[in-house]
């Protein structure tokens, strides 16, 4: 897209509402590509669309005592205000409504419920017992404190959640968005139960037995047969398309060739199709024993970087740990993970993020598009691949959640520079660390090299949706 010349180093620092603010020139940009007749291939894939049911439990006691909030409290005035916006901030969600005065009735409302989602109990009341009552049944349960409501509770019952570690989150916040944030855990938990990943020449990290248990997400273990006939079969007309939308799209193409890029463009197609043909949301590839073993022919590199930044995932070196990381995040957020093999300087208290593929849209598919290069994958100096020049002067949140181990590991830094180095992969995110950076030489034997950073202050989704998994949350840094 030609409009993304016009990112200069300059906007580096802005902050991230004036950053956001440069979506509506992206989207004139991207108006632009029918006239191109290039369509995404990846939006051919199917999107999980079913909502989530969600049973949304107030809990008070009857009006008329002498309590908080007060003697003769509008209760359903109340409720019904809360439910409707919950209903225009999780559209996505299908909230069925209940009231429970006592544990008795929260009994009941449990036997009731054989298929619901989850449970956000709203204490708009005290003193009715019933969200440790559903707590403790192992359900994904949010708790909310409607301040001067159900405060004296939402503490009792949180701290007992936490204390029997029950799948709870919990939101004491006068920022009801936050309220709102927490409740799209349910939609990304259940649109993760409906995915599916491909899987093309095996890899390493998690167990795919372990994301289908803890995540409902299939794995689909493909050799590179299908995909090299996809490849061979991809209309070259078509990938000749995409290969001009990226090379226009780009600051500088580097060391590739034309027809370098047409081909990583038929298979940017025959990935998209391979998705569509196994309805599947995320690809993950062991490209480098792929290409380096003679079974594909072009590098992945430029097709996951479409993917990543439409809003599905592309994932590097079939490492199935980061590509549930980076498709749980896309659900929860609404934004693309950048793979990395990190580099750790004391001496500027900075960590380096490394790798040859990352998305140009880091606020999400609907957000700007920051400048990027078309370069030769690093290690072999062939094929073609991304150096993406990130937003700076922004909060980054790194992490991989590890369906087997039942944790994810998280640090945050502040994006600090695009380094420009001939070594190593071509896209390298220089963030300042936030805490401890001798702390953050700890992990890496027991987590690997690879982390997947996220764009934004992203630490409270994180702990909420591990609160429902029940995993533990581990701070490197």
């Amino acid at each position: 897209m030609k409009g993304d010349r016009g990112f200069s180093k300059s906007n580096f620092g802005l902050n991230r509402r004036e950053f956001l603010g440069g979506c509506a020139a992206c989207a004139a940009g991207l108006a632009g590509l029918s006239a191109l007749g290039v369509k995404s291939a990846a939006a051919q894939a199917p999107y999980p669309s079913e909502k989530a049911r969600v049973r949304l439990v107030f809990t008070h006691i009857p009006p008329g005592s002498a309590t908080w909030p007060n003697i003769g409290y509008d209760y359903e005035g109340r409720k019904k205000e809360l439910t409707e916006k919950l209903r225009k901030g999780c559209p996505q969600i299908e909230f069925l409504p209940a009231t429970v005065h006592n544990v008795d009735e929260a009994k009941k409302i449990l036997e009731a419920d054989k298929e619901v989602d989850g449970y956000l109990i709203y204490m708009v009341g005290i003193w009715t017992g019933a969200p440790q009552t559903i707590a403790a049944t192992g359900r994904p349960t949010i708790f909310v404190d409607d301040f001067y409501g159900g405060s004296g509770e939402f503490l009792v019952a949180n701290a007992a959640a936490k204390r029997n570690g029950w799948k709870v989150a919990a939101v004491s916040s006068s920022n009801f968005d936050e309220v709102i944030q927490a409740a799209r855990c349910f939609d990304c938990l259940k649109k993760l139960r409906s995915s599916v990943i491909l899987r093309v020449g095996g890899g390493f990290g998690c167990s795919e037995e372990g994301v289908e248990k803890v995540f409902g997400t299939k794995t689909m273990p493909v050799n590179y047969d299908p995909l090299n006939e996809l490849y061979n079969k991809a209309d070259r007309a078509e990938a000749r398309k995409w290969a001009k939308r990226w090379i226009d799209g780009a600051e500088k193409v580097v060391e590739p060739s034309r027809e370098e890029i047409e081909k990583s463009g038929a298979m940017y197609l025959a990935m998209s199709e391979l998705m569509r043909q196994n309805k599947a949301q995320a690809i993950t590839m062991n490209c480098l024993g792929g290409f380096y073993g003679g079974h594909i022919t072009a590098y992945p590199c430029l097709g996951f970087f479409q993917f990543n930044n439409d809003g599905y995932v592309g994932a590097c070196e079939s490492d199935l740990t980061s590509t549930i990381t980076m498709l749980l995040m896309s659900y929860l957020v609404g934004r693309p993970g950048y793979i990395s093999d990190p580099v750790i300087d004391t001496a500027k208290n900075q960590i380096i993020y490394a790798h040859c593929v990352a998305p140009n849209k880091v606020f999400g598919a609907d957000g700007p598009s920051n400048p990027y290069h078309i370069r030769s994958h690093s290690e072999d100096r062939k094929g073609a691949a991304v150096r993406s020049l990130m937003p700076l002067g922004e909060m980054t949140t790194t992490l991989e959640f590890n369906p087997d181990a039942r944790k994810v590991i998280i640090h945050q830094g502040k994006s600090v520079a695009n380094i420009d180095e001939d070594k190593a992969c071509r896209t390298k995110l220089a963030a300042e660390v936030v805490g401890n950076i001798d702390k953050l030489l700890s992990y890496w034997d027991t987590w690997g090299w690879h982390r997947v950073t996220f764009y934004g202050d992203l630490k409270r989704p994180i702990q909420n949706i591990a609160a429902l998994l029940g995993f533990e949350v581990i701070e490197e840094a």
